[in-house]
């Protein structure tokens, strides 16, 4: 590479800066929702597991981030002004009727001027690079879409902050709860139930809704009111929102006496202000709650309860579903409003809610029934309630709000009573947050202080008690010791009264000894418990009826529940019995089984209770509680033997314990292991790294820590109910590495007491632990760094050990990070692989730990190289060779999901080591990396895959220039670590003349020193593109090189040429990368294929263009047809296409970038050295190129680029925001994207343009990132006018520039090698141009390209013609095609380039014969194949060049302007036939006939005749005339048959035409012409793919199937009879079964369908009149549907020929009697329409039995004329001839065509005898076959009998006797007539007979009267017609003597 001398130092500077370091550590304070964190009470002295887990909850996040400034390469600049393209859009086409035209009438179009002016060579070149150089685009990746950034691995999302769960808020606000009357206070507790799930999922909240005067009734019973206590509002948390959710109010009263039922009935008969006897009735209720709130206040009774439904307010779709009102419903009212002003704007607080306000004014209620108190209860009442919504009874208003909780509400308190921020102190009441119960699972690590105990007391059984027992209350306390003074204030109050209390009453149920209950008692549990907490039950009989002597309370008994189990939490369900005398001492640390007191029913459990902790201090588990209790024991001094739980543990046990603890923690239960997670892996990750020592020894944890790190995290990853991040990563593990995890305190040290020389033994342990670990490592590092297939010997392995050892004794202490690599290093088994599976999770504690470690020691001044030990290095070393070979391990077990993964995490922990480590290390263990895999299989796609996903992420570093060594020389750039990789670059086939040069286009090894990661990405692409991997490969290769490049193109600092060639030269070797590839390229040329130049298949269909491989073979002399116009020639083994559309459009536009961007003398010196097959492969690249930067007119509007990002918005956002928040230089890039660009660059784009002079310049064309690459494909519709013509815009300017480069190349490569082109590759160039002149091209590019073809052609021209026959063919079809261009420019340059074509033709061989044959099957092929294809134009363009020819003064002295005029001539004829095609595409017969004499004409050349068959049967099957499609694929398997036959005998094969017979007798026309005139061998002929034994079975398949289709069952086994000899001769049985099994579905469909099949039905027609032309006077049979009518074809062919001539013009002839044409209109188009029918001869009839064979292979035909010698055509019998007509056609039905001429005609006329005894002929027949029809129908017989001799139409019969055998005729000729008839009559007399008899078996009982009349007039008919019947004509009865018959005809 050469130094950039003038490069701006600037520019150099600040590319060359690296920043020493990246990485800094942070403490983030961690968010707390309250004012104060949570914490234990003060002055208690804490265990250590409380202290830790309080410590957890509320020290700092500690985050490792990065500090870098990053440069902003990408730069999407502003679109600039729109304009619309002058795109060549063709004219309004027009046809043109006449036959033929003059073209000297037409007037030319200007001539290009100085055309034959005689310039040199090289003054033609440079004239036109000049024109060429000109107006060029300066940046070509502007132009082009941005890269698909789907699979952005590079992001890597930042975890969200652990925090404190909370699911969804309802704030419910209660406002008042007033009844009819009000004479006492009423209570009220809400909470939620889910019915679906039979839970409780909140606790309760209690609210007070009294007036002041009726809590003051209550003073005496409560000392004080705390703030807290007064709340009327709660947020409610749901996590799982269900339609099943209650909120339940139960109200409560002061105890009285008396039922529930008594109690309420005054609510429900009384109302407030009533006069008389109900206001004294309510007076004396006051008076009476009075006395009881004094005496009883502190007791309560249940009352009511209200269950509303949370279905509205959690599915906003049912909001508008109306409540129905239910009986003494009163006014319930039920809206949904946005909040009122007192509370919190919702709308702006909340925005994104699903939930709506509701606010519900409650007008009734549920009375409680005292046996039913019980959650179950409940829950049966809810289910009904559900159902039925039946409430009972009446409160006069109870208004509840319920809303979304907005995010910050103000004055409000959590479970705990602590104040959340935003806490106003001026508001009355607060809000409280009601603690949620979740129906499942919350995977969701504890964050903050909670320890809460809840007692629920449920039922108590005292039925077998004292009478005194009935009003039964509990007094429940928390005791901490045994004394009534023990009890703690630790019991949160209910509503108006302390926050904090000592005991608690439950509710009483009025004489009740078997009461439920439904209280909850919520404690706060305090942070040390020891064993003589207790829950103490003290039941009591309230007195309600106030007795002298006696107190209120009687004691019934105790029980009591110690807190503590085993120094255990204890929860769940008790049954505990009742104690009835007073309690002894130390009853509290015993269960209540045991102390020997008297009991209840003998120590029954006679009272159940229920105990549940909401606790993140009490773990509830039994492994996390012994884990924590045993490494507690370890860190604090304790006293031995330790009981965990049941299980004693002394000293010695203790380590062997805390191993099986550490494994088993695995074991505990998912949801508890979560919410500790944090703590554990703190005790773990501290175990790993500290020395414990115990009992005198110490005690080594670190790899049982390890492991059980190891299994807790793969337990995590594979729990389904836990979700994960893009990269597989378990999202509560990247949390917890992100913010939680910090380095373990290394200095803690523990020393028991007692214990001697405790650091001696610290020190021996490690000297142990060293020797372990050695002989560990021997097993991982038995791999070299640089050769994993190269053992260490063991001589290394005992010096490692030594060294291992030595500086462990020096260095004492372990650091985390060293531990951790060892570790990973020593793992085996299933650790070791879960610890690879999860790989990301330890390279993030790594990270982590290491950053933390620098940090700490302050060694980011130090050199990097010595941040680190060797150890440590080489662990990593290791690390990465092992992960690597896993990797490969994955893939090749196809788990290429899993290595993916792995492959990613590595890629980032290298990321990242780059900011830690030295950069020489990193780049070391990246090399080692890429060696490794491509040793391990190089092959594999998925591996390469993971390659480049892997050098993604590094290439996405923030200093990825600086890493690439970008803009330094050989001589001052330090080397980068080369990786051993040869290289992949195949190209050099010679030894080149300049090194240097050969150096820049080939991936060398030096090249890959030198830019390290982009030489590393390239040898990626290599290998990429040359395994036979998947597409998505090979596109993740393609666009990291291309979205590199256009960061290049789009950076302002790249902007100067300079520069530019600097990169090019930097990116040359891909070049040889691109040209190795050449095989695997997609091939663009194909997609044209079928189809119109830009039309679809339907407008194909619709304009009836000829298909391409049909143009083809028009245009195509005796070449075989091709899909690509041109072969290409450098690649005869090109099968199919590996890369997708996409991806090889992509690395074709880096291919042009470089030959654009490149400097152009170093292009063209590498062109003079380049072999000529090298040189071939760079013209077959550009030939593809020109396909594939085609300007698409069409899909420019209608299809959103196939580059933009098929993703919806929201997609489009979630990308945006993990881009956003992820860390590293993507992240950043696209902060930064979001500030406008300030500046713009312009750049000048080559619009399409009409003329060049109006050519103007665009500033700032580009692709815009928020245009193009998030529109998705719905999106279509909102693009603006203005968007789509900047896109179409851009895309042309893209299509231009990418020609013109193509265009640059190809100059270069005329001008550097003239003299080859004089051998070789003078095709390549022409058939690169030609290429690109078959394409949508800018009026700009095709100047320049005909400028370059006309050079060419002066140049070259004598090798044109002679050599390059087929090229010159094309040539000739291209530029015929721009000659009928819209365009003047185009049709202008065109016809110059046409002329000089002919000219030099003409002058080289002085004869242009070939070229003359060669424009006229261009010709040909444009007829069909175009649809803009315009005559008009064309014929101008004809007529210019005639103007040439004729102006051209040199050659008037030749036979030239002759030739040429003769041949435009000949050009115009042909155009004719075009318009006539283009005229007829609605008359199909017309165009099916237009199409036979075409493939008629072509009888000599089989392939093409092959092709307009089969192009035949594709119209055919279109219109659904499925015969008619058989029939040409029938004719074509008879020609290549016909082929096959005359190539090589075989047995099995057809002979020929012959014997196709069975099938079609038409088949014989298809039998080869002599050898002499055509023999199959000769070069070019009968090349077709269907010119084989498999192409011929294949035709007879489709025939067959077609067949089959249209009805023909018969055909179908006469196909398949040629077929299976074949099959047999190959042994194909798979085959031969399914012909086998479609023969018999074939035969069992003649069987089933039998008489119903229905075929053709037949029509004569006829032309008369001259404005029908060659059809006049013509006659056809015509093929129509079964059962058409003749109106339907009269209908059909009227409105057609209506539509040409006029509807006036038209007229059809509705009989069918002959036309004489002297009494028609000349000005008029007659048509006459005969229905025929197939005629047969009676030898014939015997061998066509069947209805197919009377319908099949039919070629005469015949219908019938009545009329009488005076013209009439009917009258009376004696006087009624009928003329038959047999028509027979050219072949025979079906063909290949739906209509066939009239080749013949006979005519046959019938006396009136004769038609008389036809008639009756016809009805015997019909008689006959009504009789014996089987199975018989009744109906059809009696009609046919009706007919014959009912009443009414019996004068039918019996007049034609009495007219024609009344008498003997006269005449001796009508004898035997006469005898015929009355033959006929005798036989119809006996069938009549006969069916009279059989009618009278088939007719029911009500049918016998009309069976009897039917007889009455058979018997009648048969007297009169008896007497002509008997009569003989005796002549006849004579001997017999020769007589002979004459017959008129």
């Amino acid at each position: 590479m050469t130094q950039l001398n003038n490069l701006d130092l600037d520019l150099a500077q600040e590319l060359g800066d690296f920043p020493e370091d990246d990485l800094d550590v942070v403490f983030a304070p961690k968010e707390c929702r309250t004012l104060q964190p949570s914490m234990p009470e003060d002055g208690v002295e804490l265990d250590s597991h409380v202290k830790d887990c309080v410590q957890t909850y509320i020290r700092e996040w500690l985050i490792v981030n990065r500090n870098h400034s990053l440069v902003h390469f990408l730069v999407f600049l502003q679109a600039g002004p729109h304009q619309v393209p002058a795109v060549s859009e063709e004219a309004s086409r027009t046809t043109l009727a006449c036959s033929d035209l003059e073209l000297r009438s037409l007037q030319p179009d200007p001539r290009l001027e100085h055309l034959l002016r005689h310039v040199s060579a090289e003054e033609f070149e440079r004239l036109n690079e000049e024109a060429r150089r000109t107006n060029r685009h300066a940046e070509l990746l502007a132009l082009y879409p941005s890269v698909d950034e789907e699979d952005a691995v590079e992001i890597r999302p930042v975890p969200d902050c652990p925090k404190e769960h909370l699911g969804n808020r309802i704030l419910v606000k209660l406002q008042t709860l007033k009844f009819d009357i009000e004479i006492e206070p009423l209570f009220a507790c809400i909470a939620l139930y889910d019915i679906k799930e039979r839970k409780k999922i909140s606790e309760n909240f209690h609210c007070d809704l009294n007036s002041d005067s009726l809590r003051g009734l209550l003073r005496s019973h409560t000392p004080s009111i705390d703030l807290s206590t007064q709340a009327r509002s709660a947020v409610f948390s749901v996590t799982y929102p269900s339609p099943d959710i209650y909120l339940v109010i139960k109200i409560e009263k002061v105890l009285q006496q008396g039922e529930i039922g008594d109690c309420a009935e005054p609510y429900m008969v009384l109302k407030e202000g009533e006069a008389g006897k109900t206001k004294e009735k309510i007076e004396k209720l006051k008076a009476q709650a009075e006395s009881f709130c004094q005496r009883l206040g502190k007791y309560r009774m249940p009352f009511a309860w209200i269950p509303i439904s949370l279905t509205n307010f959690f599915n906003v779709s049912t909001l508008e579903r109306e409540i129905q009102e239910t009986e003494g419903l009163n006014g319930t009212c039920l809206t949904f409003l946005r909040q009122n002003d007192s509370s919190v704007g919702l709308e702006d607080n909340y925005p994104t809610s699903n939930f709506k306000t509701i606010s519900l004014t409650l007008g009734t209620f549920f009375k409680q029934e005292g046996d039913r108190l019980s959650d179950e209860d409940l829950f049966k009442f809810l289910a009904d309630f559900k159902r039925s919504s039946s409430l009972q009874r009446r409160i006069k208003t109870l208004p509840v709000e319920i809303s979304p909780a907005p995010e910050n509400i103000g004055y409000c308190l959590t479970p705990e009573l602590l104040p959340l921020k935003a806490f106003s102190e001026n508001r009355n009441r607060p809000h409280k947050e009601i603690l949620e119960f979740p129906i499942r699972e919350v995977y969701v690590p504890h964050t903050i202080y909670r320890n809460l105990l809840y007692v629920y007391p449920q039922r108590l059984n005292f039925a077998n008690r004292l009478a005194s027992a009935r009003n039964i209350t509990i007094k429940i306390q928390f005791m901490c010791g045994e004394d009534s003074s023990c009890a703690m204030p630790v019991i949160f109050g209910k509503s108006s009264g302390p926050e904090f209390v000592r005991e608690i009453y439950t509710a009483i149920t009025y004489h009740n000894k078997s009461p439920d209950f439904y209280e909850e008692v919520k404690i706060k549990l305090p942070a040390k418990l020891t064993e003589k907490h207790h829950l103490l039950f003290t039941f009591y009989h309230i007195s309600c009826q106030p007795k002298q002597g006696t107190s209120v309370e009687t004691l019934l008994g105790y029980s009591w529940l110690p807190i503590l189990l085993n120094d255990r939490l204890q929860t769940g369900h008790y049954s505990l019995p009742v104690a009835l005398d007073k309690l002894p001492l130390h009853y509290s640390i015993h269960s209540p089984e045991t102390p020997p007191i008297k009991w209840v029913e003998g120590h029954k459990g006679v009272f159940i209770v229920e105990v549940q902790a909401v606790s993140s201090v009490h773990t509830q588990d039994n492994h996390l509680e012994k884990f924590f209790t045993l490494c507690h024991s370890l860190e604090n001094q304790v006293t031995f033997p330790i009981r965990v739980m049941d299980q004693k543990i002394t000293e010695a046990s203790l380590e062997h314990e805390l191993k099986l603890s550490i494994i088993c923690l695995n074991s505990s239960r998912l949801e508890p292991l979560v919410l500790f997670l944090h703590l554990v892996l703190d005790k773990l990750f501290q175990l790993a790294v500290q020395p414990m020592v115990i009992a005198g020894q110490t005690a080594n944890f670190s790899q049982f820590a390890f492991e059980s790190v190891v299994a807790i995290v793969n337990s995590l990853h594979n729990s389904k109910e836990l979700s994960k991040d893009q990269h597989g990563r378990n999202c509560l593990l990247a949390s917890y590495v992100y913010y939680v995890f910090r380095l373990p305190d290394p200095q803690r040290e523990v020393v028991k007491p007692g214990m001697v020389g405790a650091r001696v033994a610290k020190l021996f342990f490690f000297l142990i632990h060293a020797v372990s670990v050695g002989s560990k490592l021997l097993q991982s590092r038995v791999i070299s760094c640089s050769n994993p297939d190269i053992t260490v010997t063991q001589a290394a392995a005992d010096e490692e050990v030594k060294s291992i050892m030595s500086s462990k004794v020096r260095e004492i202490s372990q650091h985390f990070h060293e531990e951790l690599a060892l570790q990973m290093v020593v793992s085996t088994g299933m650790v070791r692989e879960s610890v690879f599976k999860y790989a990301w999770f330890f390279f993030e504690l790594l990270i982590k730990s290491m950053a933390q470690y620098v940090h700490n020691i302050e060694k980011q001044d130090n050199p990097r190289r010595s941040r680190f030990s060797n150890r440590f290095k080489d662990d990593i070393t290791t690390i990465v060779s092992v992960i690597t070979s896993e990797i490969g391990g994955f893939a090749f077990f196809k788990e290429s999901e899993q290595a993916e993964k792995i492959n990613i995490s590595l890629a980032f922990f290298l990321y990242d080591l780059l900011s830690l480590m030295d950069r020489g290390f990193v780049f070391n263990l990246i090399k080692h990396y890429c060696n490794q895999l491509s040793n391990k299989l190089n092959s594999l796609s998925t591996l390469i895959s993971m390659r480049l996903e892997f050098l993604r992420i590094l290439c996405s570093h923030e200093h990825y220039l600086n890493l690439n060594l970008f803009f330094m020389t050989s001589a001052s750039a330090p080397a980068s670590p080369s990786p051993s990789l040869s290289s992949q670059n195949s190209s050099s086939c010679s030894s080149f003349q300049d090194q240097k040069i050969t150096g820049m286009f080939d991936l060398s090894a030096e090249y890959r020193q030198q830019h390290f990661l982009t030489g590393l990405l390239f040898t990626e692409l290599a290998a990429a593109l040359d395994a036979d991997s998947e597409g998505c490969v090979q596109r993740k290769a393609v666009n990291a090189i291309l979205s590199l490049l256009s960061s290049h193109d789009l950076d302002p600092r790249c902007s100067k040429k300079e520069v530019k060639i600097k990169i090019a030269a930097l990116y040359l070797p891909l070049v040889g990368i691109i040209l190795d590839s050449l095989p695997q390229l997609h091939d663009f040329t194909n997609i044209r294929s079928g189809k119109g130049r830009t039309g679809t298949p339907e407008e194909e269909d619709s304009s009836g263009a000829i298909n391409q491989n049909v143009a083809l073979a028009i245009a195509g002399s005796q070449f075989s047809i091709r899909n690509s116009v041109i072969p290409l020639m450098s690649l005869p083994y090109r099968q199919s296409a590996t890369l997708g559309p996409d991806t090889t459009r992509n690395l074709l536009i880096c291919f042009l970038w470089i030959m654009k961007n490149a400097d152009q003398s170093l292009i063209q010196k590498w062109i003079a050295d380049l072999p000529s097959m090298q040189l071939n492969r760079i013209l077959d690249l550009l030939f593809i190129c020109v396909s594939c930067f085609e300007y698409k007119v069409s899909e420019t509007r209608h299809v959103v680029l196939t580059q933009a990002l098929q993703k919806s918005r929201d997609v489009k956002a979630r990308l945006e925001e993990a881009l956003l928040r992820g860390e590293g230089a993507r992240g950043e890039m696209m902060k930064r994207c979001r500030i406008p660009a300030g500046t713009s660059y312009s750049c000048i784009p080559m619009p399409f343009e009409r003329n060049l002079t109006g050519s103007g310049v665009n500033e700032n064309l580009r692709w815009r990132k928020e245009q193009t690459q998030w529109r998705q494909a719905n999106e279509r519709q909102d693009k603006t006018k203005a968007e789509l013509d900047q896109e179409a815009l851009i895309s042309g300017n893209l299509a231009t520039e990418a020609n013109l480069i193509i265009l640059d190349m190809q100059e270069n490569i005329i001008q550097v090698r003239s003299t080859e082109c004089r051998d070789n590759l003078l095709g390549g160039v022409l058939k690169v141009l030609v290429n690109s002149l078959g394409y949508d091209q800018s009026t700009t590019y095709l100047t320049h390209c005909f400028a370059t073809l006309r050079a060419l052609i002066a140049k070259f021209g004598d090798l044109l013609f002679e050599e390059e026959v087929e090229q010159c063919a094309d040539l000739c079809q291209r530029v015929l095609h721009h000659c009928s261009s819209s365009i003047d420019i185009t049709r202008t340059q065109a016809c110059a380039t046409l002329y000089l074509l002919m000219r030099y033709s003409f002058s080289s061989t002085s004869n242009f014969s070939r070229v003359k044959m060669q424009v006229t099957m261009s010709l040909a092929s444009l007829v069909g194949k175009s649809p803009e294809f315009n005559e008009e134009f064309l014929r101008r363009s004809l007529r210019t060049i005639l103007a040439y020819a004729e102006e051209d003064t040199d050659m008037q002295a030749t036979p030239f302007p002759i030739q040429v005029e003769e041949l435009l001539c000949n050009l115009n004829s042909i155009l004719s036939d075009t318009v006539k095609m283009r005229e007829f595409q609605e008359d199909p017969e017309m165009l099916m006939d237009l199409m036979y004499r075409i493939a008629k004409g072509y009888q000599t050349s089989p392939d093409l005749r092959l092709t307009w068959l089969q192009n035949m049967a594709e119209k055919h099957t279109k219109r659904k005339c499925y015969t008619e499609a058989a029939m040409c694929l029938v004719h074509a398997a008879a020609l290549v048959a016909e082929y096959l036959s005359m190539l090589e005998d075989r047995s099995y094969l057809p002979v020929g035409s012959v014997s196709f017979q069975n099938i079609s007798s038409n088949v014989l026309e298809e039998s080869a012409v002599s050898d002499d005139v055509l023999s199959p061998d000769e070069d070019g002929i009968c090349s077709g793919r269907y010119f084989s034994e498999s192409g011929l079975v294949g035709l007879l398949e489709q025939a067959a199937e077609l067949f089959s289709t249209g009805g023909l069952y018969e055909t179908v086994n006469e196909v398949y009879k040629i077929v299976i000899p074949i099959l047999e001769a190959h042994r194909d049985f798979r085959k031969l079964t399914l012909t086998h099994s479609k023969l018999q579905k074939a035969f069992d469909s003649i069987i089933n369908k039998g008489q119903k099949r229905m075929f053709g039905t037949y029509f004569r027609v006829g032309f008369y009149g001259s404005k029908f032309g060659d059809l006049d006077e013509q006659e056809f049979i015509y093929k129509e549907p079964a059962i058409t009518k003749l109106p339907e074809i009269s209908h059909r062919l009227e409105g057609f020929y209506g539509q040409c001539f006029g509807e006036d013009a038209v007229e059809v002839i509705k009989d069918s009697a002959p036309v004489d044409k002297r009494k028609l209109d000349p000005n008029k188009a007659y048509i006459q329409i005969t229905f025929v029918e197939p005629y047969f001869d009676e030898y014939e009839m015997k061998d066509r039995v069947t209805y197919f064979e009377k319908n099949f292979n039919i070629s005469r035909f015949m219908y019938t004329t009545p009329f009488t010698m005076d013209g009439r055509p009917r009258g009376e019998l004696y006087e009624q001839y009928k003329r038959n007509t047999i028509l027979t056609t050219m072949h025979a039905f079906p063909y290949i065509k739906t209509r066939i001429n009239v080749i013949q005609r006979e005519e046959f006329i019938l006396t009136p005898i004769e038609v008389a005894i036809e008639d009756m002929r016809k009805k015997t027949q019909e008689l006959t076959a009504a009789t014996n029809q089987e199975p018989p129908d009744a109906k059809m017989l009696q009609m046919v009998l009706q007919g014959s001799v009912g009443a009414t139409v019996n004068q039918g019969p019996l007049e034609v006797a009495q007219v024609f055998l009344a008498e003997i005729p006269a005449d001796p000729k009508l004898y035997r007539h006469h005898n015929k008839l009355r033959l006929c009559f005798k036989e119809f007399i006996m069938r009549c007979g006969e069916a009279l008899e059989k009618n009278k078996h088939l007719i029911t009982a009500d049918q016998r009267e009309y069976h009897q009349e039917l007889k009455r007039n058979y018997i009648k008919l048969k007297e009169n017609l008896r007497p002509m019947i008997e009569r003989k004509i005796p002549e006849l009865y004579k001997p017999v003597v020769k007589v002979h018959s004459i017959r008129y005809s």
